[in-house]
């Protein structure tokens, strides 16, 4: 009983903040001004990622010496920022594509989220070896940077979809077990859980968007 309903809350959690990231993103690309301030003043642009970046690990790191109220506070804080780096994705795509891989990307989600939840196997051992892909993944977006190979560029993003496929699987068996053990309060392993979750999702979003998103008109 104890499982399901810590599942019942990192699902909700995550659900809201996909809500907040959208509602965030939405009103940013709103104010034409505000989009392009982002677009043409990169250092600002990488000054969030880097405080995103900041937070995850603040959250992940420090979640059993927060109180729950804080860390789900900063977790839709996070989740608010997240919407204002996303809000560059409607000035690339069109509403149209977005829309359709985000359905793409839920479907995908959900069928790996009930797979890692409901199977017998340890997915221990591909969670590891997913967290080295992942590492090795950073490293090639990086050189990618500076090189801009298109191939490589291709490579990367079906990597990503791939590594994020089965890290939804991995983390979704991993909330499981702690919700099994006992060894966090409800309210911050409702939060931990569903930020891992949230960052599977977001991020299988956007490697999706590589291969479905259209340019806009």
């Amino acid at each position: 009983m104890r499982v399901s309903h810590v599942m019942r809350n990192v699902y909700l959690k995550m659900f809201l903040a996909l809500l907040v990231t959208t509602a965030a993103s939405f009103a940013v690309g709103a104010i034409p001004g505000l989009t392009y301030f982002l677009a043409t003043h990169t250092w600002v642009y990488w000054g969030l990622l880097i405080v995103e970046l900041v937070m995850v690990y603040s959250i992940s790191g420090g979640v059993k010496r927060m109180s729950g109220g804080v860390a789900t506070g900063l977790f839709y804080l996070y989740a608010v920022l997240n919407g204002v780096v996303f809000s560059l994705i409607f000035c690339a795509y069109s509403f149209d594509s977005i829309f359709k891989t985000f359905l793409i990307t839920a479907g995908v989600f959900g069928a790996m989220s009930v797979y890692g939840y409901f199977t017998s196997n340890d997915l221990t051992k591909i969670g590891s070896f997913l967290y080295m892909a992942l590492f090795g993944l950073i490293i090639c977006i990086v050189v990618n940077l500076f090189w801009s190979n298109g191939v490589l560029d291709w490579i990367i993003s079906a990597a990503g979809v791939l590594i994020f496929i089965g890290l939804t699987a991995y983390d979704t068996q991993k909330v499981k077990e702690w919700a099994q053990s006992g060894a966090m309060a409800d309210s911050r392993l409702a939060t931990i859980g569903a930020l891992s979750l949230y960052l599977d999702f977001v991020n299988l979003f956007l490697y999706l968007l590589r291969f479905f998103g259209s340019s806009r008109d």
